[in-house]
């Protein structure tokens, strides 16, 4: 095959726009055998955003051919080939355009685009921006946004996806093929014709791939393990002390590391951390960025494990920690560690693949949207040709891609358990045996929850845990310990069971049933089958109208906060809003069809069980009881939170204001779960340790203490509290500045002045900064406010705003868009307090608009509050204040991420020096330079704290 890799730059994205300039590869055998790239005269000017995103100027086409010119040269080079392109309709849209309007025939050859293929061949990737790309397969790409570097990276890329279809095993190439039409659409025509050449010329695969059941994977069976460590390693543990072996390890570190620098904080935790296990007490610890806490706590937990041939369990909150253990630090362990280990990674169990779902999948090509799902199927069929755990997240899936996998994760209910063909295979019982194995088993604090709620059949045995990111704890276990039901996952669980008479496990059944003609129960099941059906579409219809009635309570213009359109409303027994009869009347009818459509499932499944072989019902079955079960748990969840049932239960509904009555999810939670932490956790666990970089509010942890059923009087021996000092130099490298005069809030008042001058303000600092900022928001409505105002008074300066909600609504995409300009400016709410890090110069400059309260109308915030009230004491200093710190200190700690990280903190509510609550929130800060000013002598003053830094 011929390829013409083309690539066009032009005037805009419109129609009526006009190509700029040119460039085209072609490619044939795997090599670029020629080039053309050309300018291009518009005849109109190009408008100043375009100069600045491609550097092509009006100077630069003023004498350049013009498209008329260039068509004579380009069209021949385009003949009997195949168009290339990345996000080919773009390209192929101004080709055809161009050629209509200068009398040339259309283009009528195929055309590919390389996001296509590298969606399938590159399943991990994650992100397919043509520089992204590029960087990650290793391409130099010296001029994004000119045509002809585009097309020289396109073409290499392509030969990149090409090279990666050859190293594929052949039976995965032939799967994928089999997913597109190849009359359909070119590029199921192209994936049948590199089928058919591996087929003939390469049909042997290279070594590293298994075989089963029509899939190429990557791993074996696992168990049987051999062990990795003799007694004589323990028993080497065993003769040292903790010193003596960490000092044994510092030496390693210092002749594997030539700038090796010790840390004393680290090792103060290295050592409480120990001795907290030695002597079985629970351990609060405060460790700030740069400490090294991963370390300080994974050295400890493994030499007294492996010492104490004892299981040490540690929790993390999010997955991006659980990964960064896993990539960076335990492989680092391993390198240097006195004596072999093992350290386990277990999620929630539908982060993993069923390899028997997804088989099911493929064979019946039952896919809710086709075109979408053959996609993610293809995605999916190559990644388990690579990968060695089936965990999502090494996935980068495309639309729709969530909604696939929620159909092929592993799901307790229907696991076939040892009876399933894929059990030696099963990614997560491979996940859950490597941790009975494991000397540490990394977890998050979902699982631990989880494992409570599964009477502990999730999680292995363990006496020591380590809780990471512990400011979080609290807050998963309310969300763990309670109940929910969102809109789309009963529907969902409907739709799984019965979609149209050709999609759904009951019309799957069914086709099964239908083979046989001599089974005296056939025709009483198909009879019992086409009386579930309409109830099927009876439920969904009455869910439906309930949730539309239930989107009512919210009001016609709701308050939008936090990341922007989510709304909330609290259920109380003392006041019940007025349609509360009629919904309870329409849960009743629910909840009684429901049970209509349960029981007669039961009975079939119990008298299929005896047919399973027969009608090869085996896996069908297994998914049926499995809807069963969650029928059982929507039911009971509907009823709980409509009969108000436990009086120690808070309850609210949420929706979002764009999806409405289809977003609605009802919401239980424990108004305190600090008991229920106390029982499972501090008072049946020898040794707990709870880190992070926000646990202390005034250099004190009291409210943690409370938050998590501790005694905060506790003697010594049973919990120790232990701030770390920081390594980083707080009052040379951050400066702190409170503008004293800016406008003050109440509530929604004085916002409009608020934004104005705030907007006038974040301009002159970011040109000062040359951008470098980011900008925390609480209210997405004053984002929202904001955003526009600023783009336009920055945009003659040449700083880029990304705002969130507009530019993105991924955080890593706008972190990774902000750090990639010069001068840029990022505003985020919510989600952007903490887990961001960019370290360096990108970040010289943050801004905290407002001080992070969370909504006291919140129905959770709001119980808890109330709850505190009827002990006589003040709500807001006792539970507002305190969240609101932490919060704050996260948000303080976005600044300063390395020891050479320099900048500003700009602090707009003056509440922090005006209130008598505000000293709270500056005391807790790790130590910087704090000044309050005018607002007119803040720009000065950033200045010159920047001009220090440069002279520097």
């Amino acid at each position: 095959m011929k390829f013409a890799v083309l690539d066009f730059e032009t005037t805009g994205n419109q129609p009526h726009d006009t190509i700029i300039q040119v460039g085209l590869v072609i490619v044939e055998h795997s090599e670029m055998i020629d080039r053309y790239t050309t300018l291009v005269n518009p005849g109109v000017r190009i408008p100043s955003y375009i100069e600045g995103l491609t550097g092509l100027t009006n100077e630069m086409v003023q004498n350049a051919p013009s498209l008329e010119e260039v068509l004579p040269q380009l069209v021949p080079r385009l003949e009997n080939t195949v168009l290339v392109a990345h996000q080919a309709g773009f390209d192929l849209g101004f080709l055809q355009r161009a050629l209509d309007r200068h009398g040339y025939l259309p283009f009528d050859g195929r055309v590919l685009d390389t996001m296509d293929l590298l969606r399938i061949v590159y399943p991990g990737m994650s992100s397919l921006q043509l520089s992204m790309v590029s960087s990650s397969l290793g391409i130099e790409h010296e001029r994004p946004h000119q045509a002809d570097s585009d097309a020289e990276a396109t073409a290499r890329i392509w030969l990149h996806c090409l090279e990666r279809l050859d190293r594929l095993p052949l039976l995965s190439v032939q799967r994928i093929s089999q997913l597109f039409d190849p009359m359909a659409s070119d590029l199921g025509w192209f994936l049948q014709q590199i089928r058919i050449k591996r087929e003939v010329y390469s049909p042997v695969d290279p070594d590293g791939h298994r075989y089963y059941r029509q899939l190429a994977l990557h791993v074996e069976d696992w168990g049987d393990e051999p062990e990795i460590r003799s007694p004589e390693d323990a028993e080497k543990l065993a003769r040292q002390t903790f010193p003596e072996f960490y000092r044994e390890l510092k030496g390693i570190l210092k002749n594997k590391f030539q700038h090796y620098e010790e840390r004393a904080a680290q090792e103060q935790m290295l050592e409480e951390v120990e001795s907290s296990f030695e002597d079985g007490r629970h351990l609060l610890v405060e460790a700030g960025t740069g400490t090294g806490k991963s370390l300080g706590y994974l050295i400890p937990s493994l030499y007294y494990g492996i010492r104490e041939a004892k299981k040490v369990v540690i929790s993390t909150h999010t997955i991006n920690l659980q990964e960064q253990l896993r990539q960076r630090d335990l492989p680092l362990l391993n390198e240097i560690f006195p004596v072999p280990f093992r350290a386990s990674v277990i999620k929630g169990r539908n982060h993993y693949l069923c390899l028997r779902k997804f088989e099911n999948k493929l064979n019946l090509r039952d896919f809710a949207y086709p075109e979408e799902d053959s996609f993610t199927a293809a995605q999916l069929t190559v990644w388990l040709s690579e990968t060695l755990r089936g965990d999502e997240e090494e996935l980068h899936l495309g639309p729709r891609g969530s909604e696939f996998w929620r159909t092929v994760a592993s799901d307790s209910d229907s696991c076939l358990n040892r009876a399933c063909p894929w059990f030696k295979k099963c990614f997560y019982h491979r996940a859950r045996h490597e941790a009975t194995l494991a000397d540490i088993v990394i977890t998050n604090h979902s699982m631990l929850f989880t494992d409570i709620k599964a009477e502990h059949r999730v999680l292995p045995s363990y006496e020591h845990l380590v809780v990471d990111e512990a400011h979080h704890f609290e807050e998963v276990a309310s969300k763990h310990l309670g109940m929910d039901l969102h809109y789309s996952a009963f529907v969902g669980t409907l739709l799984w069971l019965y979609k149209d008479n050709n999609s759904g496990l009951l019309p799957l059944l069914r086709q099964k049933l239908a083979r046989s003609n001599d089974d005296p129960f056939r025709e009483e099941w198909e009879e019992t089958l086409g009386r579930l059906i309409p109830r099927i579409v009876e439920i969904k219809t009455s869910w439906d109208e309930m949730c539309e009635l239930m989107f009512s309570l919210f009001p016609a213009k709701p308050e939008r906060s936090g990341d922007g359109n989510s709304l909330v409303h609290r259920i109380k027994k003392g006041s019940l809003p007025a349609i509360w009869d009629k919904l309870l009347l329409m849960e009743e009818n629910i909840y009684l069809h429901l049970g209509d459509l349960i029981r007669p499932l039961e009975k079939l499944l119990a008298e299929l069980k005896d047919k399973q072989e027969e009608y090869d019902l085996q896996s069908l079955a297994t998914d049926l009881g499995g809807v069963v079960k969650d029928l059982i748990r929507s039911r009971d969840t509907l009823r709980f939170f409509f009969r108000l049932e436990d009086d120690h239960y808070v309850y609210w509904l949420e929706a979002n204001g764009y999806y409405k009555s289809k977003s609605i999810q009802l919401v239980c939670v424990p108004e305190d779960v600090s008991p229920i932490l106390r029982q499972y956790f501090f008072d049946n666990k020898d040794s707990v340790i709870m880190t992070s970089a926000t646990l202390s509010v005034d250099k004190s942890f009291r409210y943690t203490c409370e938050q998590l059923g501790l005694d905060p009087a506790a003697p010594e021996n049973e919990l120790k509290t232990v701030q770390l000092p920081s390594p980083f130099n707080y009052r040379e490298q951050a400066l702190v500045c409170i503008p004293r005069d800016f406008p003050s809030l109440k509530g929604n008042s004085g916002e409009d002045q608020f934004t104005a001058r705030l907007i006038d303000s974040l301009r002159d600092v970011a040109i000062e900064t040359k951008g470098r900022m980011l900008v925390l928001f609480t209210s997405y409505r004053m984002l929202k406010q904001t955003y526009p105002g600023l783009k336009a008074n920055l945009e003659g300066s040449g700083i880029q705003v990304f705002g969130q909600g507009f530019d993105s609504t991924n955080r890593s995409k706008l972190t990774r868009l902000f750090q990639e300009q010069k001068a840029g400016v990022l505003l985020g709410t919510s989600s952007f307090w903490e887990g961001v890090d960019i370290p360096g110069d990108a970040l010289s400059c943050l801004a905290i608009v407002r001080l992070p309260f969370q909504p006291p109308t919140h129905p959770l915030v709001e119980a808890r509050c109330e709850a505190i009230q009827r002990n006589k004491q003040n709500p807001f200093l006792k539970y507002s204040v305190p969240q609101a710190v932490i919060r704050f200190k996260q948000g303080f700690g976005r600044l300063v991420r390395t020891g050479k990280d320099r900048g500003v903190v700009i602090i707009y509510d003056t509440r922090v020096i005006d209130t008598s609550y505000g000293k709270h929130f500056l005391y807790s800060l790790p130590g910087p330079k704090i000044e309050h000013m005018t607002t007119e002598q803040l720009v000065p003053r950033v200045q010159e704290w920047m001009r220090r830094e440069e002279d520097e």
